[in-house]
C-alpha cells in the first residue's frame, strides 16, 4: 500500500466517525483505532507457515554388501605397505571448498606424481569467503587426489594420499 492510498484511507476513517478498523491484504495488516480524536496507525506483515506433507518412514534393507571408503582406503594402504612404501593422507583442517589452484586460469599447486616437501601449499580451502592455503605435513609423491575441483570438504576428509619417500 503507497503511503497516499495510506493517507486517502486515514481521511476517510477520520471523515466517517468509525472508532475502529481492520483491514488485511495479502502482505500487510492495518489497524486503526481512534480515542479522543488521536489516529493510531499499526502495520504488521503477515507471515504464514509453509504447509510440509507427513513424512513417509521405510525401512530399506540393503541388497548388497556396503563398503564404506575407510575400509577401502584402509585396503589400499595395506596393499601399498606391503610393497615398501607407506601412504599417508593429507586431510581438510576445516569445512569448506576445495580448490586445487589459487585461480580458474593457473596450474594446479600439486597433480599425481608430483613430489612434494612438508609445508608445501597443496590445495586452498575457502571457507565464509577466506581462501585458507592448506600445505603439506609430510614429504614423498602425490599418488592420488581424492577430492574434485570446486567441491565441499567437511573437517578431517581426505584430500590426498601421498607415498612417504
Amino acid at each position: 500500500m503507497s503511503a497516499k492510498e495510506l493517507q486517502d484511507l486515514l481521511n476517510f476513517i477520520a471523515n466517517s466517525g468509525l472508532d475502529e478498523v481492520n483491514i488485511e491484504g495479502n502482505d500487510f495488516k492495518i489497524r486503526v483505532k481512534r480515542h479522543s480524536n488521536v489516529q493510531q496507525v499499526i502495520t504488521q506483515p503477515v507471515i504464514t507457515a509453509p504447509v510440509v506433507p507427513p513424512v513417509q518412514q521405510v525401512a530399506v534393507t540393503p541388497s548388497v554388501p556396503v563398503t564404506t571408503p575407510v575400509e577401502t582406503k584402509t585396503e589400499k594402504t595395506a596393499d601399498s605397505s606391503a610393497g615398501s612404501s607407506k601412504l599417508v593422507a593429507i586431510k581438510s583442517p576445516m569445512i569448506g571448498t576445495f580448490y586445487r589452484a589459487s585461480s580458474p586460469d593457473k596450474p594446479p599447486f600439486v597433480s599425481v606424481g608430483d613430489e612434494i616437501t612438508a609445508g608445501k601449499v597443496v590445495c586452498i580451502i575457502e571457507a565464509m569467503k577466506l581462501f585458507n592455503e592448506i600445505e603439506s605435513e609430510v614429504s614423498g609423491k602425490i599418488v592420488k587426489v581424492l577430492v574434485e575441483n570446486a567441491s565441499p570438504v567437511e573437517y578431517d576428509q581426505e584430500l590426498f594420499l601421498v607415498e612417504v619417500a
